[in-house]
């Protein structure tokens, strides 16, 4: 566990260890939850599929393409709960692939194939 105050700045980093220089690192999806085994009925989302959706939620800059940085501030789930859970989906994409998910960006909805 890490104990944070109310408010305060979390920095979280994400690595890709592989020998592959040519690898991306993209943030796509970030929920809180106050139970580690249930991160789908009682959620907070920080990113969903590339969209900020926690003011808090600031991405910084590294030097890597193999690491993703980003912050948020510390929350708490009413009083009820002394835990904050952190569940976040990571895609790893060949660098300058520009039609895969790490150059997409925001993804506000999925695209439907015209049969369904």
């Amino acid at each position: 566990p890490y104990y944070v105050d109310l408010n305060q700045v979390l920095f979280l980093q994400a690595s890709l260890h592989s020998s592959d220089p040519n690898l991306v690192v993209f943030v796509d999806t970030c929920v809180a939850s106050p139970d580690p085994s249930n991160f789908r009925t009682r959620t907070y989302e920080l990113i969903r599929r590339g969209c900020v959706k926690d003011p808090t939620y600031l991405s910084y800059y590294s030097p890597y393409s193999s690491v993703a940085r980003f912050a948020f501030n510390a929350f708490s789930f009413v009083n009820r709960y002394p835990s904050v859970y952190l569940q976040c989906e990571l895609a790893v994409c060949r660098r300058n692939d520009y039609s895969s998910r790490c150059y997409q960006g925001c993804v506000s909805r999925f695209k439907r194939n015209a049969d369904s």
